[in-house]
């Protein structure tokens, strides 16, 4: 039967889905940047928002001082240290990482090209010997080529991310003089603004290059899309150093900021009077947003090019069926636009008033969203599908129904969901188990520590569960193509998914800047309002990307599996099983070293601040200026020193393993590290946002168990405080990084498989 929408049509929706994406969020870009952060007197707008609520917007601008320009100019001028320190973060990081991508570029050139020698002439097929397909030399250089694109659209997605991010800061302080309904629209919008660009961003690139490399291989489509595979490698690759860099950056600055400034000096959070704070408010920006970003994006691309290498070697490539060969790419079309419409419903359908809207706000996204697109999926699968086709399955051709594939997509989607709810439980301080761990600080800080442990390690059952039930469903249904869909369908929504993320370091920098500026108490209020919901969105954006980052890497597994000519991975042999032993210790090994980096780089930080308020006379009394600079300083190149071994563990022991040992040891620790990466991943970062969320819920005082606990400064709060401080590197950096080496090192195998297969295994060959 033939597909409803035609190859044409195909090429025309994913581009125009793409495109219809970035414009968009440049269309919210354009509105976040009306509010004005320059001095300037300006009547109100006779517009049709003048009158709201029976009275002038006026009136309530001049009470909250809207009109005092000093207020105004702090904000521009925090703004713009935050900005300045970002940025150049980001371009030191650059440097380093470009330095990586060359020499890495090579490697893989060198690799695949000495898998026929270099030759120039064209093979039998791996999977079909009867046909000719083109020479493992052009598969070379098509994956350097591939792994180039992605690695700079990785890296142009953090950038741009965390560009909108410094740029909207200031916007949603001032917004929150006007109510919180204002400041969370600012937020969010500046969210959308780079859930959209990423999304849109990474789908455009891929489309070109399947094209463009298209040109060259014509109906060698297995060929084409290995070569592909690269674009995932590069992403992912480059989210790694964005990940583990940018998290030792931030919870540096944060851990000395913490315990300086509010255990020893007892000033409040963001004081301006903290040397540490621009560098605290600056790792906001490049761990949580451009690393996200990176992280995110990887996600997206290795998910994409698993699917697409399963099904070139299944009925869709082997009969060359355009339109179902990019299903997976269509699936991503439709989730921009369904995000699209989701989107409307935080900013434009419904207006927040009060502050406890402000979660259910973000949690209603999820759910439109999820709902929304399981509607989508159903349209794309029956038009893009024929109704029956074979999908490769370990070296047969498994028979596979079109509503089946739905099924699978709409297993990894409302997986996805479940996994974000039982985040949200587990980590908001609306719940009993983050007031459980609140209420367990009455008695100190180490019973405060054995809560939130046993806080983390429980909130693991149902995420795994919930993992197992979409990878037994999706691999009966449609083996491992089905995973790879049930992981793109995770990531299906990843344009909301990302804008409830970005928006909580976002308002996490407003309440900075608030604090920085001298502001009302009324607006530090609103701003942590939307920072506490902004803590709980961030923990279920990180359950999503640990998540997806099962999925995928099982899918990229079983790709290489198929790739490198392995039948069954048999764990009895010890072969496989001293692979699985060591594939095992990996996140350990790897969450040992991120930590102890934050720990020491924390150090040198608290040094630094004791020394500035030790030495620097009248900076307690606030007459002398901190200098933020040695901060940023001391964070940017401890995280740039500290970045390399972390990085270079993951990146080398797929090499040296399959070069060494081969690929069956390979394919044990992949499953390995798969197995064990992501338990301590879950945990770490929900152990984390529960001390910070029970440390918040202390502080705001809201119920009346919470005020028996406060107010800040007593007792029950510094235990709080060494909880959240604890916290800190398991939630933001070693908890979100684990989840990039576990995909890291499967699409690197999957990459490297075709040398691992001819060349692998030297030392099983010499005894």
């Amino acid at each position: 039967m033939a597909v409803l929408l035609s190859t044409l049509a195909t090429e025309i929706v994913i581009p125009v889905a793409a495109v219809i994406g970035i414009v968009f969020s440049l269309v919210q870009w354009f509105i976040v940047s009306r509010v004005k952060v320059t001095l300037e007197r300006h009547a109100p707008p006779a517009g049709p928002n003048s009158n709201k609520n029976g009275f002038n917007d006026y009136l309530i601008e001049e009470e909250e001082g809207l009109h005092d320009q000093n207020v105004v100019a702090k904000c521009a001028e925090i703004q713009n240290a935050i900005s300045e320190g970002a940025t150049s973060f980001l371009f030191t990081e650059y440097q380093y990482v470009g330095v990586f991508m060359v020499v890495f570029a090579i490697l893989i050139f060198l690799f695949l090209g000495s898998v026929e020698g270099f030759s120039t002439k064209s093979q039998p097929c791996t999977y079909d010997a009867q046909r000719t397909c083109k020479p493992a030399l052009a598969t070379a250089i098509f994956s350097t080529v591939a792994f180039v694109l992605g690695g700079v659209t990785s890296i142009l997605s953090g950038f741009l991310g965390m560009k909108i991010a410094t740029y909207a800061n200031a916007r949603t302080t001032l917004e929150a003089r006007k109510g919180v309904g204002k400041a969370f629209i600012v937020a969010f919008r500046s969210g959308a603004v780079m859930g959209f660009l990423l999304a849109a961003n990474g789908l455009l690139v891929l489309y070109i290059t399947i094209n463009v490399f298209k040109v060259y291989y014509g109906d060698d489509w297995e060929g084409l899309f290995e070569s592909i595979t690269g674009y995932g490698l590069g992403g992912s690759a480059m989210a790694l150093f964005g990940r583990v860099g940018g998290g030792i950056y931030t919870k540096a600055a944060d851990v000395g900021a913490d315990l300086v400034g509010k255990v020893e000096r007892n000033i409040p959070e963001d004081d301006p009077r903290n040397p540490a704070v621009i560098a605290d408010n600056v790792g906001d920006n490049v761990g949580d947003i451009a690393g996200m970003g990176s992280d995110l994006f990887g996600s997206y691309a290795e998910s994409s090019c698993a699917a697409l290498v399963v099904a070139s070697i299944s009925s869709f490539g082997i009969n060359h069926e355009f339109t179902s060969m990019l299903y997976p790419l269509l699936i991503s079309s439709m989730g921009i636009l369904i995000c699209l419409i989701t989107t409307l419903f935080a900013t434009d359908f419904f207006e927040i008033k009060a502050v406890k809207e402000i979660e259910p706000a973000l949690k209603k996204q999820l759910i439109i969203s999820t709902v929304l697109m399981t509607v989508g999926i159903a349209i794309i699968s029956w038009i893009a599908l024929p109704s029956s086709f074979t999908i490769y399955n370990f070296g047969v051709q498994k028979v596979v129904k079109n509503w089946q594939l739905f099924l699978c997509v709409a297993v990894g989607l409302w997986a996805g969901l479940i996994i974000g709810f039982v985040t949200e439980y587990y980590t908001s301080n609306a719940y009993s188990p983050v007031q459980d761990v609140a209420d367990s600080c009455r008695t100190g800080a180490a019973t405060n520590v054995i809560f939130g442990l046993a806080l983390g390690y429980k909130s693991v059952i149902i995420p795994i569960f919930a993992i197992a039930v979409s990878i037994f469903v999706s691999f009966s249904f449609a083996a491992m193509y089905g995973i790879a869909v049930a992981a793109l369908g995770m990531l299906s929504t990843i344009a909301t998914g990302l804008a409830i993320d970005a928006y909580g370091p976002i308002s996490d920098n407003a309440g900075g800047i608030a604090e920085m500026a001298g502001m009302s108490h009324r607006i530090r209020e609103r701003t942590d309002a939307l920072d506490a919901a902004g803590n709980t969105t961030a923990a279920i954006g990180k359950g999503f990307a640990i998540g997806s980052a099962a999925l995928v890497s099982l899918a990229l597994f079983g790709a290489f599996v198929s790739r490198a000519a392995i039948s069954t991975v048999d764990v009895l042999t010890p072969k496989v099983f001293i692979g699985l032993i060591v594939g095992a210790m990996l996140p350990t090994g790897f969450s040992a070293m991120t930590m102890k980096s934050v720990g020491s780089a924390a150090l040198k930080m608290v040094e630094e601040v004791r020394r500035q308020f030790n030495t620097i006379p009248g900076l307690m009394e606030g007459t002398a200026k901190p200098s933020y600079a040695t901060c940023v300083k001391i964070s940017t190149d401890a995280s740039i020193k500290e970045m390399i071994p972390p990085g270079a563990l993951v990146i080398l022991t797929p090499l040296i393993v399959g070069t060494l040992f081969g690929v069956e040891t390979l394919s044990g620790v992949l499953a390995g590290s798969l197995v064990s990466g992501v338990q301590v991943a879950i945990s770490a970062s929900n152990t984390g946002g529960a001390w910070d969320n029970a440390k918040k819920y202390i502080e705001a005082g809201a119920s009346e168990h919470a005020r028996t606990l406060g107010p800040k400064g007593s007792d029950p709060h510094k235990a709080a405080v060494i909880g959240d401080t604890i916290g800190d590197p398991l939630k933001d950096t070693s908890g979100p990084s684990l989840n990039i080496l576990i995909k890291l090192m499967a699409v690197e195998s999957l990459v490297f498989a075709p040398f691992f297969a001819t060349h692998g295994g030297l030392l099983f060959k010499i005894f």
